[in-house]
């Protein structure tokens, strides 16, 4: 498997990337072809085009939740593929997997809306839409891993904002929140968007979805934002007690929560164009 990170909150130096808060991958496993997320603005397909990546011909779009910075870009990539198709270049309709509760209206303070800015309806339009909250194998070895099971103490839901459903708007505790997992020869890489469930419950589902149990890399947003010490400590400690080849933490996770990690953990250096092979 290749996994590229299209964007990220850094840029690495030396680097032209673009960079935002946000997250998107591009993962090939065999022939296959994944976007993971879309970020939150045009940086994903520019900083694509500078790896000379192709988003023209996927063949599947994961999303790891609702939330703006994961996939207001879809709208650019409809964009492309409508700009495609008047000018004749050859596109392929990809397959779009996603829980069920990621098209949920969300809002948080004076924000009306931090969600999914394009409904069912018109995301079908353009794409074939798979929505589940179970496990869903993209290929023999990579699976997105379904709605989260909160089995960790020390990471108990933590509600960001609203969410709107049929009865009206309710605490926003993420169940749509969700992550992907590749089994390579020598163990599990988990790869997570941000992680809204806490990234050990992510790891937990990881190793029950695949029935793999040792873990060589973790990557993704952590959500380990202003984390208080009851948090950052055992996440430390579970994550030291994998013994880990790497752990590439980014996007959510700030800068004290990294030095926490890298106290005890691999921590390496993550940013826009990262590409990884495994």
């Amino acid at each position: 498997m290749e996994l590229t990170f299209l964007v990220d909150n850094n840029s690495l130096t030396g680097t032209q990337f673009l960079a935002e808060p946000a997250l998107s991958m591009f993962i090939r496993d065999g022939e296959k072809r994944v976007l993971f997320d879309a970020g939150y603005s045009d940086a994903f397909l520019k900083n694509a085009q500078r790896k000379s990546i192709d988003l023209l011909h996927l063949d599947w779009i994961v999303l790891s939740h609702g939330h703006f910075d994961h996939t207001w870009g879809l709208d650019i990539l409809i964009r492309h593929y409508f700009e495609a198709a008047i000018h004749g270049q050859k596109n392929v309709r990809p397959m779009l997997t996603a829980h069920p509760a990621a098209f949920t209206a969300k809002r948080k303070s004076v924000v009306p809306e931090l969600g999914m800015l394009l409904a069912e309806e018109k995301l079908s339009t353009q794409f074939d839409l798979n929505l589940s909250d179970k496990p869903v194998w993209l290929t023999d070895r990579l699976v997105v891993l379904g709605e989260i099971e909160r089995v960790m103490d020390f990471e108990p839901p933590a509600p960001l904002g609203e969410r709107r459903e049929k009865n009206g708007w309710v605490e926003d505790d993420l169940p749509d929140d969700t992550a992907m997992a590749y089994v390579s020869e020598t163990g599990l890489v988990v790869i997570a968007g941000c992680a809204h469930t806490g990234i050990c419950n992510t790891v937990e589902q990881a190793r029950r979805v695949t029935g793999v149990s040792n873990v060589r890399v973790v990557l993704g947003g952590f959500h380990l934002q202003k984390a208080k010490l009851e948090r950052l400590d055992p996440t430390t400690d579970y994550l030291a007690d994998l013994d880990l080849e790497a752990l590439y933490c980014c996007h959510c996770t700030d800068l004290a929560g990294k030095i926490a990690l890298a106290r005890k953990c691999p921590v390496k250096e993550v940013g826009s164009g990262l590409t990884l092979e495994f």
